[in-house]
């Protein structure tokens, strides 16, 4: 069984390779306390890296003279208006245009309140990130399924169909998608808009995965295309730096949606955590060459992983997308029901998100979190296909 206390082998700038599978099992979040020590955790969306230098400074620095009190001030938005203009050339993400939330769920559930009544619909892509039902539920609307295409790709006609729907009047966009990876185009996300234009259908996007793209893959915040003015999107530092327990999201209005940010309640701002806005305010200023160490790692165990199940599980169906560090698995030809994951945790003990929850097209597939070090990528591949032997 793997599990090392000497450092892994590897290139020193592969954040991945820096801690041992002990030393990860010394961390007490849900990833590696949800399931028992013998069991492989690659589900949620935690990364196996140490936190990157500034962040982890800034940490420090604030505990040491004692500043933690509550949040004051734009610095994480003024950040996140610097990287996005360096990283994807979205010049105009104007501060005022901002407003701090907890979370991005609990911020995109609010908007979502806001644009829409009681009982309405919100069209979503499916198979899709399984809080997105929960959230819709929660402020009392109802989800309308848009299947993806068989490639991962928006189906327009689908999309089109549901904003068809008299009860649908926003969609909730994942941009780029989980669990698929699909980073979508320019052109894709200004043909979403149109027909969103032409529907009366107000769209929200999750870009919670935005800093997370393949070297050398464009990426499009949904306000920056033709159409996406009335759109509105909410993001966060915390998937890209591993700081989901460190809360704290923006808010974005398009230059036609600021009076639909201005009428969220001050009260919603206020759940942001102080040392949320602290790191993830450095991991946008400061974070940058660690995010591109992180990225190479995961585009090399995207080709791990597709070389893997080339060898020791033919029959999975694996196909790559530049997005998230997430890969989305269809099992089905294995002949493990509509539950693989339940046989992988079972038989092979790894622990992977079965795609059930996931909506439409979710039954039969597994999605795998690829944050981890090929080392251990490596054992949970040949222990799932040890439980299918």
């Amino acid at each position: 069984m793997f599990g090392s206390t000497s450092t892994p082998p590897g290139p020193p700038d592969n954040p991945l390779r820096r801690l041992t599978l002990d030393q990860l099992r010394r961390r007490t979040s849900v990833k590696w306390r949800a399931h028992p020590g013998d069991v492989l955790p690659l589900w949620v969306a935690e990364i196996d890296a140490p936190l990157a230098e500034p962040v982890a400074a800034a940490l420090t620095d604030a505990i040491a003279i004692g500043d933690t009190g509550y949040p004051s001030g734009t610095g994480y938005a003024e950040a996140l208006s610097a990287f996005a203009a360096e990283r994807w050339n979205w010049t105009d993400l104007a501060v005022e245009r901002t407003r701090p939330v907890p979370d991005v769920m609990g911020g995109t559930a609010e908007i979502l309140r806001l644009l829409t009544a009681p009982g309405d619909a919100v069209a979503v892509n499916c198979p899709v990130y399984p809080p997105f039902y929960g959230f819709v539920r929660h402020i009392g609307r109802r989800s309308a399924e848009a299947p993806l295409g068989p490639d991962g790709r928006i189906d327009f006609a689908a999309l089109e169909a549901a904003f068809a729907r008299p009860e649908v009047t926003a969609f909730l966009l994942c941009n780029p998608h989980n669990p698929t990876g699909t980073v979508h185009t320019a052109a894709e996300l200004a043909e979403v808009a149109a027909l969103a234009e032409n529907h009366g259908v107000r769209v929200v996007a999750d870009e919670i995965h935005a800093p997370l793209i393949a070297p050398g893959t464009a990426y499009a915040p949904f306000l920056t295309v033709p159409g996406g003015e009335r759109a509105l999107a909410v993001t966060s530092a915390s998937k890209a730096w591993n700081l989901a327990g460190l809360k704290a999201a923006v808010a974005v209005a398009g230059t036609g949606a600021v009076t639909d940010l201005e009428r969220l309640s001050e009260e919603v701002g206020k759940g942001a955590s102080h040392f949320g806005i602290i790191a993830h305010t450095a991991a946008l200023r400061e974070g940058g060459a660690w995010l591109d160490a992180l990225l190479t790692a995961v585009e090399d165990n995207r080709r791990l992983l597709g070389s893997l199940l080339a060898e020791r599980l033919p029959a999975v169906a694996y196909r790559p997308h530049p997005g998230t560090y997430l890969a989305w698995l269809d099992c089905r030809d294995l002949g493990l029901g509509t539950d693989p994951a339940a046989v992988f945790l079972e038989r092979g003990r790894v622990a992977l998100n079965s795609g059930l929850p996931f909506g439409t097209g979710g039954a039969g597939r597994v999605r795998l979190n690829l944050a981890t070090s090929p080392e251990i990528l490596t054992e949970a591949v040949d222990r799932m296909a040890a439980a299918v032997e």
